[in-house]
């Protein structure tokens, strides 16, 4: 069985803090979680080919497979810092693990922020070391660490799950550099339940691909995109069928929830790609229809100009589709509002405006060639978007 969806919830063993150190501004912006005893634990993180230096220390550090902590900065990427960016997240590793008395291999670095500048060390070094004291195991430590994460996010975006006796709670950011690969993103998973790193790793890489690898607001890959979760067994064993069932659904959630706080978007929009000839096809449109920009400000502007759909499924070029067996359905699946080459009137265009008024609003996209299903989610575009982004580094 699933899990049960509960209020946000601390996890026994572990512990969190959220601070402001100056990186950028007066948000919190340095994050700290601790467990009082190693972790099994797996990641997931970026294919982007630059990725940033945190990273690379984090893939090495979770080789074998346990964690006791987490370090987070916002406000800098540490990326394109060449060595120097190397050495310092693998400092911030090691006073951190020196402050909490463990070995720096078990301590996981992640950033996220502006490409392309140093971090400043002395304010990561200070905050390091005098770490341990902010440490708070109750709810405001984890809300703490929730929004120190954030860069530019409207809200932190948290879930907690009970399966069985254990607790899974995860934590996310992300609101643009979005279309992960498997934005920028980040997410954190902490459960008491009693699981084993390699089972941890397959369960999380199949939860990752059918959520984060399945959201889109912007069409880019971070250089930092980071999931890990960290298990600490106190809870005892439980059914891995029911655990991972319970991380496919706060790892949808989380996804959705990254979506729907997209830079200056309005909209969420679930996509869903239905009567394809096989899973990558359909996977492929999909991504081309959620990715279109003419899609996303048709969207926004709630004009249903379905000749914007017609052109990002047929410009998928390795998959074509025979224009007479496309429909397009907007609404719920029972009684949907349908768009296809038999002809529309103009009663049903203007119903379909008012639906795309809406603030989450579901798509159907039939092909009429096989029975494979693809869902994504990804949101609209808007003038905050740009002004987000023409503005990021001032």
């Amino acid at each position: 069985m699933p899990g049960i969806a509960e209020p946000l919830l601390t996890v026994p063993g572990f512990s969190w803090s959220g601070s402001n150190i100056g990186i950028k501004d007066d948000s919190l912006d340095f994050a700290v979680a601790y467990c009082e005893r190693s972790c099994a634990a797996a990641g997931v993180f970026t294919r982007n080919n630059f990725p940033g230096a945190p990273v690379v220390v984090g893939r090495e550090h979770l080789a074998a497979g346990a964690l006791q902590a987490i370090v987070v900065n916002s406000k800098n990427a540490n990326v394109a810092t060449g060595p120097d960016g190397l050495a310092d997240a693998r400092r911030c590793c090691k006073l951190l693990g020196e402050a909490l008395g463990i070995a720096p291999e078990l301590v996981l670095p992640s950033s996220t922020g502006v490409i392309g500048v140093p971090l400043p060390m002395k304010r990561l070094e200070r905050a390091c070391r005098e770490a341990p004291r902010g440490l708070n195991p109750g709810p405001e430590g984890l809300q703490a660490f929730a929004r120190a994460i954030l860069t530019t996010d409207t809200r932190p975006k948290a879930i907690s799950l009970r399966v069985g006796a254990a607790t899974l709670t995860g934590v996310a950011k992300g609101a643009g550099m979005i279309e992960p690969h498997m934005a920028t993103m980040l997410a954190y998973f902490f459960t008491d339940a009693a699981l084993d790193a390699g089972i941890l790793r397959e369960m999380l890489g199949r939860a990752v691909d059918k959520s984060f690898n399945r959201i889109s607001i912007d069409t880019d890959t971070s250089t930092s995109d980071t999931v890990v979760v960290m298990a600490n067994g106190l809870a005892g064993a439980v059914p891995a069928e029911d655990f991972e069932a319970a991380l496919s659904e706060a790892t949808v959630y989380l996804a959705k929830e990254i979506a729907r706080d997209g830079e200056g978007a309005t909209k969420l929009i679930e996509l869903i790609v239905c009567e394809a000839p096989s899973q990558a096809a359909a996977l492929a449109i999909a991504k081309s229809i959620v990715n279109s920009p003419l899609v996303k400000t048709a969207i926004y502007g709630a004009d249903p100009n379905w000749g914007r759909f017609v052109m990002a499924v047929g410009k998928v070029f390795e998959h074509p589709t025979p224009l007479e067996a496309l429909r397009i359905e907007f609404g719920g699946e029972d009684d949907p509002l349908v768009i296809s080459m038999a002809g529309q009137t103009p009663e049903t265009l203007q119903r379909i405006a008012r639906y795309l008024g809406g603030e989450e609003l579901r798509i159907r996209v039939r092909l009429g060639q096989g029975k494979a299903q693809e869902t994504v989610w990804g949101c609209d575009l808007t003038e905050g978007y740009v002004k987000e982004n023409a503005e990021y580094t001032t």
